[in-house]
């Protein structure tokens, strides 16, 4: 029994027995809102329900990301903040949706897999080649993306690239059980609140 907590709950593998556990319950309590979004995603014009993208996981592993789509099919495929006016490309439900972190919802199937974390440095796409140099000296890649982060909740998009790294490497520097909970709580009052959130910075679709 002894060696049965020591396996199991020791913390690094607590973080991903919460991950796995959580995201399940998630995933099914929250499927009468996906659907909703789904339905609503379907019927709207020039998109499609769902979104995926490559980035960079866990050792800079590729893994493809789960998204509800918010922009139309003929964006072109590149970061957003590469766009010169996103905004024309943007769905009005796909406005709503971003705002309220509400596309990111998908990736609980992320967590599921093992993909990513809820908690942890954001996925990188392939094409922020700065960014994952940044990664690799600063060793952050021995943890697995979030969902959301140290990062989202001191600037999110408001903040500089060279912040984001530093906030990364503090998470992964400082970890701990208690540290996951304190983001995730906080998190929650960030997308309430709609801080850090500047459309055409942040990269999603």
């Amino acid at each position: 029994m002894k060696a049965f907590f020591k396996k199991w709950f020791a913390p690094i593998k607590f973080k991903r027995l919460f991950d796995i556990v959580v995201s399940f319950l998630a995933l099914v309590i929250l499927s009468p809102l996906f659907l909703v979004i789904c339905v609503i995603n379907f019927f709207t014009p020039d998109t499609s329900v769902f979104f995926s993208h490559e980035r960079r996981g866990r050792k800079g592993k590729p893994f493809k990301i789960y998204k509800f789509q918010t922009m139309k099919n003929n964006t072109p495929n590149c970061a957003t903040g590469e766009l010169e006016n996103p905004e024309q490309y943007i769905t009005k439900f796909g406005r709503f949706l971003r705002k309220t972190s509400l596309d990111e919802l998908p990736q609980l199937w992320n967590i599921l897999k093992g993909d990513m974390s809820f908690v942890g440095p954001r996925p990188l796409i392939s094409s922020e080649i700065r960014a994952h140099r940044m990664r690799l000296e600063y060793g952050v890649y021995r943890f697995r993306p979030g969902l959301t982060g140290l990062a989202q909740i001191k600037g999110r998009d408001s903040i500089s690239l060279m912040k984001k790294m530093k906030y990364d490497k503090l998470y992964c520097d400082n970890w701990s059980l208690k540290l996951d909970l304190t983001i995730l709580m906080q998190s929650i009052g960030v997308c309430i609140r709609q801080e850090g959130f500047h459309e055409g910075i942040y990269h999603r679709r």
